[in-house]
């Protein structure tokens, strides 16, 4: 143990090995980073590489012929369909951020706040959480028997006399599409707003109502305030998530409306991989910009 010892002493600028090699602590701190720097160099930026690398080859029905061009790009942005398509999808994104960002916030403010127990609160978030262990597939399609023309939706109102026929965009309509999404995407805003809010000091609240504040007054100048960290990182998800999906729209829409995935998916069945990787370049460009703005407003690192 004393030889141990001696082999290996610290002093105050770092670590000297056996060899007299003496390491600072930021060295350490890099060795101790480079298997997850390695995982995520392999998986995460070498197949971002190499998209970047596939959209500027060029290509034609019988393969994929390496180059430097940059006509898909310019096939891209120069096509009035892509920016219809890329408005259709930040139009998408907006609505279901809204709708998760306020079911998100009161689901999560209810669980935090209004449930005393913990136990109580852990078994509802489970809850919560049971649906999300069913393929995101089958549960937006057990939407299509109940928005239906026939579906139970459209007998119950026409049963009690509230309408004289089916309503047709219940079902393969923009309306289909951010139901479904906000359903499959709600939890993802509800965790991370829930856990900001039980971070939050209890004493506080006492505090504002000495001062006399009122129960909203505490809401919107205590409480909203402290989640933001939680509802950035909430926005981050579904943004991704939603600028990301493809099948929804497409199963969802009935094929009457488009996204940017829906249309990478349909370049990839067709063969055409390099204009696919330009469109998830330009995707990709598009969800950094949202969250990057979205980092300037709100510093989540106090969440991490």
């Amino acid at each position: 143990m004393a030889t141990i010892a001696a082999e290996t002493e610290e002093d105050g600028q770092g670590v000297r090995g056996r060899r007299g090699l003496r390491l600072s602590p930021s060295a350490i701190s890099y060795l101790q980073a480079t298997p997850l720097i390695a995982i995520l160099g392999f998986f995460f930026l070498l197949p971002i590489a190499m998209i970047s690398v596939v959209s500027f080859w060029d290509y034609d029905f019988a393969g994929l012929y390496p180059d430097f061009l940059t006509m898909n790009y310019t096939d891209t942005l120069g096509s009035w369909v892509t920016w219809k398509t890329y408005l259709n999808t930040l139009k998408f994104t907006a609505i279901v951020w809204g709708l998760t960002l306020v079911i998100g916030f009161w689901v999560a403010y209810f669980l935090a706040f209004h449930i005393r127990k913990t136990s109580t609160q852990m078994i509802l978030f489970l809850v919560c959480t049971v649906p999300f262990m069913t393929s995101n597939i089958i549960r937006m399609i057990s939407w299509i028997p109940v928005l239906g023309r026939n579906g139970l939706v459209n007998s119950t109102l026409i049963e009690m006399g509230v309408i004289p026929q089916p309503i047709e965009w219940l079902l393969y309509s923009d309306f289909a599409v951010v139901l479904a999404m906000v359903h499959l995407y709600t939890l993802f805003m509800v965790t991370p707003i829930f856990n900001t809010l039980m971070r939050i000091d209890r004493s506080l609240f006492e505090a504002a109502r000495d001062a006399g504040a009122s129960g909203w007054q505490v809401l919107w100048n205590v409480v909203i305030p402290l989640a933001k960290p939680g509802m950035a990182i909430g926005t981050i998800f579904v943004v991704t998530l939603v600028m990301a999906d493809f099948s929804t729209v497409q199963v969802m829409s009935g094929g009457q409306s488009a996204s940017v995935a829906l249309m990478m998916k349909n370049q990839m069945s067709l063969l055409q991989y390099p204009a696919a990787a330009a469109n998830a370049v330009v995707l990709l460009a598009v969800v950094l910009l949202m969250v990057a703005a979205i980092l300037r407003v709100v510093d989540i690192r106090k969440e991490l």
